[in-house]
């Protein structure tokens, strides 16, 4: 029924499920770090690139001719 090399076999079979969970353990938790890190650059370069299209915008607005030099530009044609 129970003898001494059962009882290894089991104990080491059990030793060797544990290390495989916690090897599948480790490696679902470092695939959701790296999809959070993914993620969160790709977001943060959008609000980036949102922010700089604003500034652009904001400069070109600023930087507009004034109607004065359109006409005299438009005159001779």
């Amino acid at each position: 029924c129970c003898t001494a090399a059962s009882v290894v076999t089991d104990g080491a079979a059990a030793d060797e499920r544990s290390l495989y969970i916690m090897r599948v353990v480790q490696i679902a938790v470092m695939c959701v770090l790296a999809l959070t890190v993914v993620f969160g650059i790709f977001f943060l370069g959008c609000n980036l690139l949102i922010k700089s299209e604003g500034m652009i915008n904001f400069l070109v607005k600023d930087r507009r001719p004034s109607k004065e030099v359109e006409a005299v530009v438009v005159g001779p044609y």
